[in-house]
């Protein structure tokens, strides 16, 4: 088996793991921070160990070009939250109020 048949190449952005919804940047930030294989395959339990394999042997044949995957993904991930935090969905903010009322009123109770 061919080893990138074991990926969906959505676009230069996108790699999945086939037949999941699992990018391979979830795998290999765990396996960078140095969670074994195994615990990756226990943690994500749509994936079995050889696609955690897969994905790491894939990293390690591309690693310059995985590598800047990566980081792209981590710019994006960023950008993304600060703009979640300056933008926040109508839910976000009526939880918040929520949350505010919650400890004003726990804090006039005690």
């Amino acid at each position: 088996m061919e080893l990138e048949s074991y990926f969906e190449f959505l676009s230069e952005e996108d790699i999945r793991i086939k037949g999941t919804r699992i990018g391979i940047e979830t795998v290999l930030d765990d396996y960078l921070d140095g969670i074994s294989p195994e615990e990756i395959a226990v943690r994500y339990r749509s994936l079995n160990l050889e696609q955690v394999y897969a994905t790491i042997t894939y990293y390690l044949q591309n690693r310059e070009k995985v590598d800047a995957y990566l980081q792209a993904w981590r710019e994006y991930s960023e950008q993304a939250r600060r703009e979640q935090k300056r933008n926040p969905s109508e839910v976000i903010k009526r939880l918040r109020q929520l949350k505010a009322a919650k400890a004003r009123l726990s804090g006039n109770v005690a």
